[in-house]
């Protein structure tokens, strides 16, 4: 099995070494073998149903041996396993370890009567904070998505016994169901291939080939009646041109197929188990388990030597344990997990509220760092809602016969659902030739390719002969055509004829049309297939003209991306014209134009140098958009993609945020990490702001807890070395750090600056560690000034009175702590110029009153607190008030040395 290995790594990243899975999928690939080799009646046979389809006696007896055409990637996970998730984080894993450290220290090992849970108990209550937060957030944001998904539910073309063809959601599919194919279909179960015509597969989800393969309704090439032991089953399994799998998609043709396995059983469902949540980690990610891994290491370093300090200068190494475990707590940012989570979900909850469903949490942040968004123009920049507008001969005059012929290709074709078949079929004229398909049945149909531009079906006319009749773009149509319909009569298509026919269709496009052309062939029936080699020495017929305004929405919505610092990029398949026309009436300013062709000749290093001058790219084929998004990102930026094509797959995967609508294609559906149930820009701009607005937020608790924990490690060294007692007992450190996490939990509610929303954002983590160093010692003035004050001026310099020193650090460590992050979370003269949000000014204050107060209460006492002298206040409001200043100062400096804060 040496192919599953390396597939398992293109898929997800990881080296997988399962048995289980191993086996499962020798049994995939040994099923879709035995079946390629049978005839479709065999098979057909072997799967005990028929042409006509399943019965639904037959399907429920299925469905409940098989089960829902599902793999376990595809699931929300249930809410227990949520809350296990939950737990497995390091930060919770430092505690469980400090917990256990502090129950075996001081409960089982602790002299009989000197017993103290109270530290087990703050631990505690830290932990289930932190993980049931993190839990209720996601689980909410999880709830939300899947409510939402239940909207923009997949659906499959089948043939079944008593309800004829009709759609069904994917996950109903069973063994044995046919299923019709077309392009942009995701291809939803291991399928055996009956029927085919021109069908093309992209299985770059399990080969990495991203050149489409060809599908055939015969045997495949393999060796009879057995593979030799040297040949790779797995390689030979994908090679087979009758079997489709799970999980790849149609890019063109059409086919009727027989669902061989579904669900777990499929080849891709086989490993699904292994492939569930490896998400390949975004920037942000990464960037998060950097700052993680540094404040693990840091406090696996510090830690050690204060409680060797401690021991060493103190004498008591158990207090020192006790101290240095108190420490290790505090230095523990256990809150990262809840606040990044509770972002990300309360950013998610608030976007599904605008009908737009965020796929994976992490992907609302890097839709707020994007700073550049790539769209398609139909359906986006305009309406979507296509009607036809005319149908002219060639010489621009209205003929009905060119709707005639129209009529003919858009009822019959069985490919792509489009708007543009939509609209000639609801077109008023269009109603009085109803039956025209039944006097000229349909008898072949060359389906629609992105790289042809045009479709063609075959009817057969009152002689017997059969008639080729093509509609597509206008340069595709004229290079296969030889005559024009004049008057009743076929005249050569002559090079002015031609020039002609090219100029009318771009002053149509000009007039805001999009533009087809319209022929036919006449033919001897005969009984093969036809394919594109049949579509030359067409005579055309004339144009159909379609209107699709721009949308009123679309340029505030660019206008106020362009604001926000995101350079918009138009990226279509449509011609110059009409797309110069709908930039012009959106006021999209064209600062320069690529045309497909161009595309194609440049070397990546050369599209590189001209993505950055051109922001309107035309006539663009799928492998043409997926170049121009990895030449932005190549070029530094973060790129965003909205699409809703097959020919937007391929970009969308490429992209930092793929983005699409509930009405697009399976395929573009299934790339992207947001869809959008209404397909609005200015929901789009919402949600860039939304993203920027939760990494504020995540931003704000990092920098703070980075830059304060660095100070209070510089603080305490200071401290065990020079006081003759700890400068705050294990206990004061816990309750400190509970009081502050506390505060800390109402940042996802928090304000963020306008300025800040204006920029996009994305990870710095040099910017972290620069924060750290510069804002960490300024806390440690100001330990350090306090230390002075309570050994000095208040006298607390024995180890008889450091409950007083200790009470009097408590109070200033916690106030400031509390009260430094409305200094640090706008880059502004905080309180005057930017205030906090009301749950930040509610959860601040109250840790704020709670920390004067306890002192003085009975229960401050209990734990080793001192009541503070009345004279000690004003020093505190002294100390905090310069604290204050000297951190704006600070600010004020930073800034215009690094042009940045958060």
């Amino acid at each position: 099995m040496t192919f599953v290995r390396p597939l398992f790594q293109r898929l997800s990243g990881l080296e997988i070494h399962t048995e289980e899975v191993t086996e499962a999928v020798s049994a995939a690939s040994e099923r879709l073998l035995a079946a390629s080799r049978l005839e479709p009646d065999g098979l057909l046979e072997h799967l005990e149903t028929g042409r006509s389809g399943l019965s639904e006696a037959a399907i429920a007896e299925r469905r409940a041996r098989f089960g829902r055409n599902e793999v376990a990637h595809e699931r929300t996970p249930a809410w227990y396993r949520q809350l296990l998730k939950a737990f497995i984080n390091p930060f919770v894993g430092i505690l469980v370890v400090l917990a256990v450290i502090s129950y075996l220290t001081e409960v089982v090992f602790a002299p009989p009567g000197e017993q103290d849970i109270a530290a087990l108990v703050i631990i505690i209550v830290l932990i289930l904070i932190s993980v049931l937060l993190t839990f209720v957030q996601e689980y909410q944001a999880n709830k939300a998505a899947d409510q939402l998904l239940a909207l923009v539910q997949t659906t499959t073309t089948v043939q079944r016994q008593e309800t004829g063809r009709s759609r069904v959601p994917t996950t109903e599919l069973v063994p044995g169901d046919l299923v019709h194919l077309a392009a942009g279909d995701l291809i939803p179960a291991d399928v055996y291939v009956l029927s085919a015509n021109n069908l093309s597969v992209n299985e770059a989800a399990l080969t990495g080939e991203s050149l489409p393969v060809e599908k055939h309704a015969r045997s495949a090439r393999l060796p009879e009646p057995a593979l030799p032991s040297e040949i790779d089953e797995d390689a030979a399994v994908l090679d087979l041109e009758n079997i489709a799998f799970m999980g790849t998609y149609v890019v063109s043709g059409t086919a009727q197929v027989a669902a061989v396995a579904t669900g777990s059983r499929t080849y891709f469902g086989s490993m699904s188990r292994e492939l569930v949540g490896h998400h390949p980690p975004s920037s942000f990610d990464r960037g998060v388990n950097q700052v993680s891994l540094l404040l693990i290491r840091f406090m696996a370093v510090m830690v050690p030597i204060i409680f060797v300090i401690n021991g060493l200068t103190k004498g008591d190494w158990f207090q020192a344990l006790l101290f240095g475990l108190a420490v290790a707590v505090g230095l523990t940012p256990e809150m990262l997990p809840t606040i990044v989570t509770a972002n990300l979900a309360k950013g998610t909850l608030e976007l599904a509220g605008r009908r737009t469903i965020v796929k994976r949490l992490s992907a609302i942040q890097n839709l707020g760092a994007i700073d550049v968004l790539c769209t398609d123009k139909t359906g986006t920049l305009t309406e979507d809602a296509v009607g036809l507008d005319c149908y002219l001969d060639v010489h621009g005059t209205e003929d009905l016969e060119v709707l005639n012929y129209a009529y003919l290709n858009s009822v019959h074709q069985t490919g792509l659902d489009n708007p543009l078949d939509a609209a000639v079929l609801a077109h008023e004229a269009a109603g009085s030739l109803g039956g025209l398909e039944r006097r000229y049945p349909m008898v072949g149909e060359i389906p629609f390719e992105t790289a042809r531009r045009r479709m063609s079906v075959i009817v057969e006319t009152d002689e017997g002969r059969h008639r080729l009749i093509c509609k597509g773009a206008i340069a595709e149509m004229l290079s296969i055509s030889s005559a024009v319909l004049d008057g009743g009569e076929v005249v050569p298509l002559t090079e002015p004829l031609r020039e002609q026919i090219a100029a009318r269709a771009a002053a149509l496009n000009r007039s805001g049309l999009r533009v087809l052309l319209v022929g036919y062939r006449v033919a001897d029936p005969r009984d093969g297939p036809y394919g594109v080699a049949d579509e030359h020495d067409l005579i055309l017929v004339g144009f159909i003209g379609f209107l699709d305004p721009p949308k009123t929405s679309a340029g505030p919505a660019i206008a106020a991306l362009q604001g926000q610092g995101v350079a918009v990029r138009v990226i279509t398949g449509d011609n110059e014209t009409v797309t110069r026309r709908i930039c012009g009436e959106i006021g999209l300013q064209i600062d320069g134009l690529l045309q497909g062709y161009q595309v194609d000749q440049m070397s990546d290093e050369d599209l590189e140098r001209a993505v950055g001058a051109v922001n309107i790219f035309v006539r663009m084929a799928p492998l043409q958009k997926s170049r121009v998004v990895n030449a932005l990102k190549q070029n530094g930026h973060t790129v965003g993609f909205l699409g809703d094509g097959i020919n937007d797959a391929p970009a969308l995967r490429d992209a930092d945020v793929g983005v699409s609508v509930d009405n697009a294609v399976d395929i573009a559906k299934e790339s992207a990490d947001i869809l959008l149930l209404d397909k609005d820009l200015l929901i789009l701009e919402e949600g860039v702001g939304r993203g920027r607005h939760v990494f504020g937020n995540i931003m704000k608790y990092i920098q703070i807890t980075a830059s304060s924990n660095f100070g209070n490690v510089f603080s305490v060294l200071v401290a065990s070395l020079a006081l003759p007692f700890t400068p705050m007992l294990p206990l004061h450190l816990l309750i400190q750090n509970l009081l502050y996490d506390i505060s800390q939990l109402s940042i996802p509610w928090d304000n963020v600056d306008a300025e800040y929303l204006a920029r996009p954002r994305r990870w710095n983590p040099g910017g972290i560690a620069r924060f750290m160093l510069v804002l960490g010692p300024v806390s440690s003035i100001f330990d350090f000034t306090t230390f002075a004050l309570m050994w000095y001026v208040f006298g607390a310099n024995t180890v008889a009175r450091q409950s007083l020193f200790q009470s009097g650090w408590f109070v200033l460590g916690l106030l400031s702590q509390t009260l430094i992050f409305h200094m640090i979370r706008t880059s502004k003269t905080p309180f005057v110029q930017s205030i906090a949000s009301r749950p930040v000014l509610l959860a601040t204050g109250i840790v704020i009153v709670i920390g004067l107060i306890l002192p003085f209460t009975p229960y401050g006492a209990a734990v080793g607190f001192e009541s503070l002298p009345g004279s000690y206040f004003p020093w505190l409001l002294l100390t905090l008030l310069a604290y204050c200043i000297l951190i704006q100062l600070v600010k004020v400096w930073y800034i215009r040395r690094f042009d940045m804060w958060l």
